[in-house]
């Protein structure tokens, strides 16, 4: 009986040491699992007026205190897929897609390979209405945002430019309309 306790011990002994080689291995600091983490940490804290940036290799690293940025080492049609579908998938919030406007006036020739990417991002971006702004006024937008609200930038591998997308997040549950049903309600009781 002892001997049959004691096996069952060692056995138990052997699955933890396993277990724990198996956890170590699996969070040992892939940038894919970090960032893939990271947004799944973070989606459920991020509200209306939060913006999630999913960025080009050139995007600067902005300094206000309220943005952060993650380096994915992955490739910008992937992290958009990820980001656009755990955003679609939440009931709090909904994305406000923004694009570069420059974008479509960057050449292939200029660029190779653009011409590949606006068509792969207008597919997976089909869904939504997209707001096509300047770069310079996204970034101004971002920058004022993060006075109050944090800002996640997803920094991917790709060296096109002005293909950065820009997610305003905002509530996924109260429309537009409903809003403006209520403001005037209120102004008419006034």
């Amino acid at each position: 009986m002892q001997k049959s306790i004691a096996k069952d011990i060692k056995a138990a002994e052997l699955v933890a040491a396993l277990a724990v080689v198996i956890l170590v291995a699996g969070c040992g600091g892939s940038e894919d699992n970090t960032w893939r983490n990271k947004l799944s940490r973070e989606l459920g804290v991020l509200g209306h007026r939060n913006w999630i940036l999913i960025a080009d290799s050139a995007y600067p690293a902005q300094s206000r205190a309220g943005i952060e940025t993650i380096a994915t080492g992955a490739d910008q049609i992937e992290v958009v897929k990820t980001v656009l579908g755990a955003v679609d998938n939440t009931k709090h919030v909904r994305a406000v897609v923004y694009l570069d406007a420059e974008m479509k006036y960057v050449s292939e020739k200029d660029a190779p390979g653009i011409d590949a990417y606006r068509k792969e991002l207008s597919a997976l971006l089909e869904k939504h209405a997209v707001k096509r702004v300047p770069h310079e006024e996204l970034i101004a937008k971002v920058d004022e945002a993060a006075k109050t609200f944090r800002i996640l930038i997803f920094k991917t591998n790709l060296t096109l430019p002005y293909t950065s997308v820009f997610l305003e997040l905002d509530c996924g549950y109260w429309s537009l309309e409903a809003e403006q049903k209520l403001r005037q309600a209120i102004q008419q009781l006034k």
